[in-house]
């Protein structure tokens, strides 16, 4: 139940307010002034404070900097009246949530209560780096592979400096995790972290979320709204899947970076803005660029610096030591004791080709535990997971499909060999053979029965792409 901390001076509107919030599910304390509002902030911090700008005593400004030197991560979403709009404002760059005005509208308002607590829980939940089994987090960047310690290392290399960072990986691999880590090992770690979908949010509706507008900028806009880009003045932006933002916005990301500063709509006025720039996408950008879909200049300006997240099957020496941190985290969130799991089901894991790369095996695991009985998890509940999950034929063959056409349009785009289709198909061929490999435990002649190949062109092949020290080397 999040925690909302009210104070206003209004006696009728703060009790009705409380008591609309408190049946929202909400527990609501409220203070009708700043300095008794601050007592009880000492005595526990909520999660979210609505302050009042107009104040008897201590006015809103000196009450929200006071807040802030108490907790700087917690969102203050400030209430003013009509008369006031250019002092929310302020509030706001200053790094308030977002103001609101009196009269407001009941589902507006719990709109922005809804993202504010979001907004919250992402700035003071941490990320930990390679923590387990050291120590346990409830979200945590989990490998000890090469593939990965590389990336601890990177992350330390730009988390102290402003640079903007491309972020590249496949679906489930953990970007956002990143982003989160580098924000909160950053400079700017004090200040507010706005995660921006470009995908969840409708594209008519986006322009207006990221610059805000002006008072008649449109059908319905009755008064001045800044948008998310203001909000996170003097911290950070994470533009999660930015390879779909509409084309047309584009080029407002890019005088973002260029110039630091925007336009609302309908509005004249050029607003500078501090602000570092995360972005992230599971888009091949390149062809993109060869289709016109991402703007190039858009796309050297983002890639200052790039991290590419490993899949799942690039670092699979890391699947058992995050089986091991999904079993401990989702035991004690649903209240059982770790159960383990065995030898031969740890051995399907490690099989697996897993598309939807770290977060299909969570999911995995957390479907097991729900319904595991006190025994080690064994293959069957491994293999009845998988099924359920649709993973194993539609929803893997989809995120499969899409992985394997954006290799082909990599290679394509590549021009890096005369002989293309037949060093394709010879690739190919060789992941398909080794997976197979794999899967059987190195078993040629159950691995030829599962191609639907005989046993004599099996040995062919694994002699021409050499896979025999590769699969000996992996049945250690």
């Amino acid at each position: 139940m999040s925690s909302i901390l009210i104070i206003d001076d209004d006696d009728q509107l703060r009790q009705s307010f409380e008591k609309l919030l408190t049946e929202e599910g909400y527990n609501v304390k409220s203070a009708p002034s700043g300095e008794l509002g601050l007592k009880l902030l000492d005595k526990k911090v909520p999660e979210l404070v609505i302050l009042d700008m107009r104040l008897p005593g201590m006015n809103g400004f000196e009450i929200f900097k006071a807040i802030h030197k108490i907790e700087p991560k917690l969102p203050v979403i400030i209430m003013t009246a009509y008369g006031t709009t250019e002092i929310a404002i302020d509030a706001t760059k200053m790094g308030a949530f977002d103001y609101i005005l009196k009269p407001f509208d009941i589902p507006d308002m719990l709109d922005v209560i809804t993202k504010a607590l979001e907004a919250g829980r992402y700035m003071r939940s941490s990320v930990k780096v390679n923590a387990f089994p050291d120590g346990f987090s409830q979200e945590a960047l989990i490998g000890r592979s090469i593939r990965m310690q590389d990336l601890y290392k990177t992350i330390g290399r730009i988390s102290s400096n402003d640079a903007t960072v491309l972020i590249r990986g496949e679906t489930g691999t953990g970007k956002e995790l990143v982003a989160r880590a580098i924000y909160q090992h950053s400079l700017r770690a004090h200040k507010p972290f706005i995660i921006i979908n470009c995908v969840a949010i409708p594209e008519n509706l986006l322009e207006s979320e990221l610059f805000g507008y002006e008072k008649g900028a449109f059908t319905g806009a009755s008064r001045r709204r800044i948008g998310k880009i203001e909000q996170a003045n003097g911290g950070t932006i994470f533009f999660d899947e930015i390879g779909d933002m509409p084309h047309g916005l584009q080029a407002k990301i890019l005088r973002l970076l260029q110039e630091r500063s925007i336009e609302r709509l309908g509005g004249m006025e050029t607003i500078p803005v501090d602000v570092r720039i995360i972005a992230a996408t599971n888009r091949n950008l390149e062809m993109g660029l060869v289709y016109k879909r991402f703007r190039e200049d858009l796309y050297y300006r983002l890639k200052v610096v790039t991290l590419w997240l490993p899949s799942l099957n690039d670092r699979q020496d890391d699947i058992p030591l995050l089986t091991e941190y999904f079993l401990a985290k989702y035991a004690k969130e649903i209240g059982i004791n770790n159960p383990g799991i065995a030898d031969d089901a740890l051995l399907l894991l490690n099989s697996y080709p897993w598309p939807g790369n770290v977060r299909e095996l969570e999911n995995t695991i957390q479907k097991v535990l729900i319904f595991n009985r006190g025994v080690p998890v064994s293959v069957e509940d491994i293999s009845q997971s998988i099924r359920k999950s649709g993973s194993g034929k539609s929803a893997g063959a989809e995120i499969g499909d899409e992985a394997i056409t954006q290799w082909v349009n990599e290679t394509l785009a590549s021009k890096a060999t005369d002989k293309l289709f037949e060093s394709s198909m010879d690739r190919f061929a060789a992941i398909l053979i080794r997976q197979a490999l794999n899967f059987t435990g190195g078993n040629i002649s159950q691995a030829a029965k599962l191609l639907g190949v005989s046993r004599p062109t099996l040995h062919s092949k694994i002699e021409k792409y050499n896979l025999k020290f590769e699969v000996l080397v992996q049945k250690k």
